[in-house]
């Protein structure tokens, strides 16, 4: 196995969860209204979303799919569009109410699996590092099968834990005054996420 290109594997990884995109901010403000359970129903959301992708990754590895370049610009667009959709939800949300006590209340419509796959299956970080970056870490082992099962199940364990680690940051700073801006920020980045990933479709 080659140990070498698989940290650099796991370092990728890492860095690209834990970076400011639309599912790690997705995460945060539905853990921070909704509690663990919400950013944990919401992990799993894009976990499997992960897999999907993936999948895909795999087949046209193999062959047996290949994907329209045209047809990947359409998902961008919509997954871009519904990130700004959530948006604005938050930011409408923090503006009519004000309030950290009572933000923290409005919470069961927040995050969640199907928000999770949506915002997962349609980021377009996470297209562009499955089709395009991913591939390339097939030969850390000489079966390609091999390698794509410890790829994959890694991606899994990295994805998991670091967006766990990500909710319970920002969940110790649901108890300061700082709380509502906190999510008003989540909004603002996730609309701003949403514009860029556009604007770069026209560059």
């Amino acid at each position: 196995m080659n140990y070498v290109d698989y940290f650099l594997f796991i370092l990728t990884v890492v860095v690209m969860i834990a970076t400011p995109g639309p599912v790690m901010i997705l995460v945060a403000s539905a853990g921070l209204q909704g509690g663990y359970q919400k950013a944990l129903q919401t992990i799993f959301g894009t976990n499997f979303a992960s897999l999907i992708l993936i999948f895909i990754s795999i087949l046209m590895l193999n062959g047996i799919v290949a994907v329209n370049q045209n047809y990947l610009n359409i998902i961008r667009v919509l997954g871009c569009l519904y990130i700004a959709y959530i948006g604005v939800g938050i930011i409408k949300e923090v503006l009519q109410t004000p309030d950290a006590a009572a933000l923290t209340m409005v919470s069961a419509k927040k995050g969640g699996f199907k928000r999770g796959l949506l915002v997962g299956i349609s980021n377009p970080k996470d297209i562009i590092f499955f089709s395009a970056f991913f591939p390339q870490f097939v030969s850390i082992t000489p079966h390609i099968n091999t390698s794509l099962s410890i790829l994959t199940f890694t991606w899994i364990v990295l994805d998991f834990l670091t967006l766990s680690l990500v909710y319970m940051f920002f969940r110790k700073l649901s108890n300061s005054h700082l709380y509502p801006k906190i999510l008003g920020l989540c909004g603002g980045l996730l609309l701003l996420i949403a514009i860029y990933g556009i604007a770069q479709l026209f560059i």
